[in-house]
Formats: C-alpha cells, sequence, structure tokens
C-alpha cells in the first residue's frame, strides 16, 4: 500500500497543468486553461484545468479530479499505476507501506503477464517477416506493411511449441495465465496459437493484454481469441482503441465493426475511426468507453439476419448508456459486403458519408417494434405498446425517452399519459422550482468565449449551510478547525463530508497546501468522494469572495447555531405538552428563548 503522505506529498511536488499538457494541448484563459475535453466530443473548449486548485473539470460532461484522476481516466491505469507515473514525473521511488495481513503479490504477477505478452507479441511479428503465406494473405487482403506494423500484426508458426524459443522456461505459470498456452489433461503444453495470423489487443495504456487469432485461409474456429485472464476480460476491450483514439476524437464518432479484419481494412482506407468488440456482443462498458472518446457511435453491421440480431442485441446494450447529449446510430451495409468489402469496392469516402447518414437508434428501435405489430388492429398496437415496456423503460436519457414514449403514443393510438400508465413511469412534473441567481458572497468565475458555459449557471439554488461551510472549508482547509462538530447536520451528504473533513483536520493530517485536488484525493475509495468532487468541480467555475468570506463563514456558523436552537425549543415545547419539564428542563428552556431573542435581535441590527 502506498501511505497517504507520500500522495499528498507527490501532489504538492507536481503541477496538473503540466501533468495534463503532456497529453492536451492547453490556452491559457484568466486564472485556468482550457481544452477540447478529451472524454467526450466536442468543438469549443470547455475542459478547465485550475492551477491554484489543482483541479481539472469540464463543463460539458461534468468529469473532474486530480493529476492522479486524470491519468486514471485518459490512460486507463489504476490507482496505484497513476501514482507510479506521477512520481516518475517528480523523478520520486513510491515506498511500500505494509500492514497486518497485507500481501503484495498481486501487482509482481500482473507485470510478470504483461511481459509475457510482450515478449509473445514480439516474436510473432518477427516470425511474420519469414512467412511467405502469411505475407500473401495480407497482401491480398491490401493490407500494407505500414498497417501491420500499426496494428503490430504477426503469424504464429504452425509449430506446436514454437514460443519455447522465446520462453526457456515453458513450464512457467504466467504463460498458462496469460492464454499462451494450453495445458492438456497429462499435463502436455502446447501453444494456443498456431499457423495463425495475429492481431495483438491492447488496453488503453497501449499494453498487449491478449491475441486474436486468424486462420490463413480454411479452418475452424476462423477467429480464435485469448481467454479471459487477469489481464483480459472481453467485455471491457475493444480492438483497436489505442490505435483509433485521436481519429475518433477528429472524427466527432466512433464506428463499432466486428471483426479484426475490418478495422485493419478501414484503416487501410483512411477510416482510422474504427474499433471491434473481440468475440461478444457489444456491451454497456463497451458503450461507456467510447462515449468518452465521442458522443456519437456508429454501429456497422452486415444486411443480413445475423447482422441485424447483433444491431437488436448492440441496442439492448446501449439502453442504460444513452444520455440526451449522444448519438447512436446504425449502420447496415448491403448483404454481399461486410465493412472490409464495401470500402474496397466504394472507397472511404462511400463509407463515411454511410455512417454520417446512418439510422438513428430511435428509428431503428422503433422500425424493429413495428415489424412485429400490425398497427392496423387493436391486438397489434397493444403488442406494440406491451414490446415497448421493456425497452423504453431502460432508456437513461429522460428527453429522449420522453419523446419515444410520444411518438410510441402517437403509433398507437393512446394518450401520452395512458402509455406512460402502462409503463409504470410517473408523468413529468410541469412544476419548476428553481430560483434565479446565486447568493451573497458567491463569485462566479465565466469561462472564456470559447469555452462552453455549464448547465444550469443561471439556475443555481443556494446552498444549504452545510453546503456553504463546505465550499468554504474546501476554498480555505484550515477553516475546518474552527468548526464546532455537533452543530454540522449529518442528513446531507455534503454534511457528512464536512464532518469527515473535520475529524482528517483534528488528527493534523488534512492536506492543507497542495491544492485542491491533493485534498479531495485524500478522501478516494470513501463514502464522500463523490460529493467531495462534485462541490470541487464546482468551486473550478466559482468560488467565495475573498472580500466577504470570514463574514460569510461567520455569519452561516450562527445560522446553524440559530437552527440548533430552533430544534431544542422544539423538542422542549413538544415534551411540554406531553408529559410537562422538569425544573431543570424548564430553566433551559428559558435560557434558549432568551438566546434565540438575542439572535432576533442581532439580525435586526444587521438589517438596519
Amino acid at each position: 500500500m502506498i501511505p497517504q503522505s507520500f500522495i499528498q506529498d507527490l501532489l504538492a511536488r507536481v503541477d496538473i497543468v503540466d501533468v495534463i499538457e503532456r497529453h492536451l494541448t492547453l490556452k491559457k484563459s484568466g486564472a485556468n486553461y482550457f481544452a477540447c475535453c478529451p472524454f467526450h466530443g466536442e468543438k469549443s473548449a470547455s475542459f478547465s484545468v485550475s492551477p491554484s486548485k489543482q483541479f481539472y473539470h469540464c463543463f460539458g460532461c461534468g468529469v473532474h479530479g486530480s493529476a492522479v484522476g486524470f491519468l486514471m481516466e485518459y490512460s486507463g491505469l489504476s490507482f496505484v499505476e497513476a501514482v507510479k507515473e506521477l512520481a516518475s514525473y517528480a523523478g520520486l521511488q513510491v515506498p511500500q507501506e505494509t500492514r497486518p495481513g497485507f500481501r503484495p503479490e498481486a501487482q509482481p504477477a500482473h507485470d510478470g503477464l504483461v511481459e509475457a505478452m510482450t515478449a509473445a507479441a514480439r516474436f510473432y511479428r518477427e516470425q511474420l517477416k519469414t512467412a511467405p503465406a502469411a505475407i500473401d494473405y495480407l497482401k491480398r487482403r491490401g493490407v500494407s506493411g505500414e498497417i501491420a506494423a500499426r496494428f503490430g500484426i504477426g503469424f504464429a508458426p504452425d509449430d506446436w511449441q514454437a514460443l519455447r524459443g522465446t520462453f526457456p522456461n515453458y513450464d512457467a505459470k504466467a504463460l498458462l495465465d496469460a492464454g499462451l498456452v494450453i495445458e492438456n489433461d497429462a499435463g502436455r503444453r502446447y501453444d494456443r496459437f498456431r499457423n495463425r495470423i495475429i492481431f495483438p489487443i491492447q488496453d488503453r495504456r497501449g499494453r498487449i493484454i491478449a491475441f486474436g487469432g486468424r486462420v490463413l485461409d480454411t479452418g475452424e474456429p476462423k477467429y480464435l481469441n485469448s481467454p479471459e485472464t487477469p489481464l483480459f476480460e472481453k467485455g471491457r476491450e475493444l480492438y483497436g482503441l489505442p490505435q483509433a483514439q485521436k481519429a475518433i476524437r477528429d472524427a466527432g464518432y466512433s464506428i463499432v465493426v466486428e471483426g479484426y479484419m475490418d478495422v485493419v481494412a478501414l484503416a487501410q482506407f483512411g477510416v482510422a475511426n474504427a474499433v471491434a468488440t473481440l468475440g461478444t456482443a457489444t456491451t454497456p462498458h463497451h458503450i461507456n468507453t467510447l462515449l468518452r472518446q465521442s458522443q456519437r457511435i456508429v454501429f456497422c453491421f452486415d444486411g443480413d439476419n445475423a447482422g441485424r440480431k447483433a444491431a437488436r442485441r448492440a441496442l439492448e446494450s446501449a439502453l442504460e448508456a444513452l444520455r440526451d447529449d449522444v448519438a447512436l446510430a446504425f449502420l447496415f451495409l448491403p448483404e454481399q459486403h461486410d465493412p472490409d468489402s464495401f470500402v474496397r469496392a466504394h472507397g472511404a469516402a462511400a463509407f463515411n458519408e454511410a455512417a454520417n447518414d446512418a439510422t438513428p437508434l430511435t428509428t431503428f428501435l422503433l422500425n424493429e417494434l413495428r415489424a412485429e405489430c400490425p398497427l392496423d388492429t387493436a391486438e397489434g398496437r397493444a403488442k406494440f405498446v406491451h414490446d415497448a415496456k421493456p425497452l423504453v423503460t431502460r432508456i437513461a436519457a429522460p428527453m429522449l425517452r420522453l419523446q419515444i414514449i410520444k411518438t410510441i403514443a402517437d403509433a398507437s393510438g393512446f394518450s401520452q399519459s395512458e402509455v406512460e400508465t402502462a409503463f409504470g413511469l410517473k408523468p413529468q412534473s410541469t412544476s419548476r422550482q428553481s430560483r434565479e441567481g446565486g447568493f451573497d458572497g458567491w463569485r462566479h468565475r465565466s469561462a472564456p468565449d470559447f469555452a462552453a458555459p455549464p448547465p444550469n449557471r443561471q439556475h443555481r439554488r443556494p446552498p444549504s449551510g452545510a453546503n456553504t461551510l463546505l465550499r468554504l472549508v474546501l476554498q480555505h482547509p484550515a477553516w475546518a478547525a474552527r468548526l464546532p462538530v455537533d452543530l454540522i447536520p449529518v442528513h446531507t451528504a455534503e454534511g457528512r463530508a464536512l464532518v469527515a473533513i473535520i475529524d482528517l483536520s483534528s488528527t493534523g493530517d488534512l492536506a492543507m497546501n497542495a491544492g485542491l485536488g491533493a485534498l479531495v484525493e485524500q478522501f478516494r475509495d470513501t463514502p464522500h468522494a463523490e460529493t467531495l468532487a462534485r462541490v470541487a468541480a464546482e468551486l473550478v467555475d466559482a468560488e467565495f469572495d475573498e472580500n466577504v468570506v470570514e463574514i460569510l463563514f461567520e455569519d452561516t456558523l450562527n445560522k446553524l447555531h440559530a437552527n440548533a436552537i430552533t430544534r431544542e425549543i422544539a423538542a422542549l415545547t413538544a415534551q411540554e405538552r406531553e408529559s410537562g419539564l422538569s425544573p431543570i428542563d424548564r430553566h433551559r428552556l428559558a435560557e434558549l428563548l432568551l438566546e434565540k431573542m438575542s439572535f432576533v435581535n442581532a439580525r435586526k441590527q444587521l438589517d438596519v
């Protein structure tokens, strides 16, 4: 385990601007730096990096965090890996903290698998150079040497133990755990991949975590993938994503195809924003991963029945990942074509045009439902609504779901309210209780002209007392020591987070001088992490005016004290009505009433 003190010292030494500038081009505007967000597609810069707070926040998609969090999100690193990478920037050695029962074997074993996969990939690439049949196959498929090198394509010889020359210890556990070899019941080992074109599968960091193998001409299975291992979970990985990330951001959308050769062939023709699933249907994790790259996904399938079935599975996986600011679409190619053959026959421009004109998800969904339900009969219209329910109720995007419900109502002859009742959904409330503006002491720091404004900036609800104090303490961590913990209301997430900060401050372990990001990082993997990160993100856009923060701090404490007095008076008054008060309780009630009166008089004088 990494000591918390080291993490805080590390975050104090590194500058989040320098860290992020290694991956993005930042432009200074005012006190902050801005760039187009790497986690969702956009054309105006809404990704803000605050050097004073050591925190980043995107006004568009809402992602935020410290330098550690950025590396985890952008590069797909684990927490430990992100800390180690930051430490390498600062020239520091990461110490290890041992505790009773702690066993640090897991990470070295994991590293051993990566090393084994890297060595195997190197061997397969070398073998391709001396395999005329494999080279001829790739040439016939139109794959150039440049593209083969970009994707690290190799060849597994037709040899039962070809890897023995690369791994003298062929019986090493890492080879079996990584899926490079198979061990039969008799304990004899042999290579998993033989006489196949090898496609390395990389994670978002570019590490080789698995392989896909394709037969040269005939044979079964046509494609063979690595098994799931500690490195590789096929439902979470996408072939070609590291190579496609920049092209996806540049194009503004990603293309999901079904095979390795489809990705490679499209890249050969300049369509570099394609990825492929790995022998499994598209999963919600795949979709969420791609929506971090852009706001549009195009699923490309063959036009036959198998392609439409695959599209239906992708549709169902997408429903819970949908947002109102993203678009998913389906491209069905002519039955005689797959993406590989289509781009060869018609070229990249025709393929891109087809992708731009792909069928929107909602149109595909409704067409699929209509195809199974004759809408010219009462039974068909009832079935239409019935079949739509399990799909529509899973849609996470509220406005999109509302649009689909209205369309279903129009097509079925029911009212919108009747469809919502049938779906078990409450009608959307038409009342709005938003309040204009902010509150005294709150100062908005506007994003630059080229940055997208944060949503709902004009309808910010005034924070509660705990909310206000939490923002003040995040802006001035030393003030946590001035807070009386018994006054903090713990019925809200903000109040509970504030108490946790006070507790940490009392031990002297609270990060005071390393920036907002470091303070929030202290609460990673705690129940308060999400609350603190959200409030910290708001402080990137707006903060309290330093001219009035002291007054606001004292005023908020006074209000909390007054609220506590009011609650105690109410409790004693109720007790008096029910069972009467003891002399001590009666004396306490009188003291509280006098104290409340003094608060009221003081408030009146301030108002005057």
